[in-house]
């Protein structure tokens, strides 16, 4: 099954037997990501989320 990566435009070729080729099929609403791509935003997504500023309001206050 041949299909593109949504961001890098690559076409890469699935077993057409594999699981990830059986979603795309069944659900064709599906976008594929390759996995250099999906790496990449993998590891900017961990970044961000470590660095995320947690919202914690000391006892007493409100609102």
């Amino acid at each position: 099954m041949r299909v593109q990566c949504i961001l890098c435009d690559a076409v890469y070729e699935l077993d057409d037997t594999s699981l990830e080729a059986k979603r795309l099929r069944n659900k064709p609403l599906q976008t594929y990501m390759c996995p250099t791509c999906h790496e990449r935003i993998t590891a900017k997504t961990k970044r961000r989320r470590g660095h995320a500023p947690e919202h914690k309001r000391a006892p007493g206050q409100s609102h």
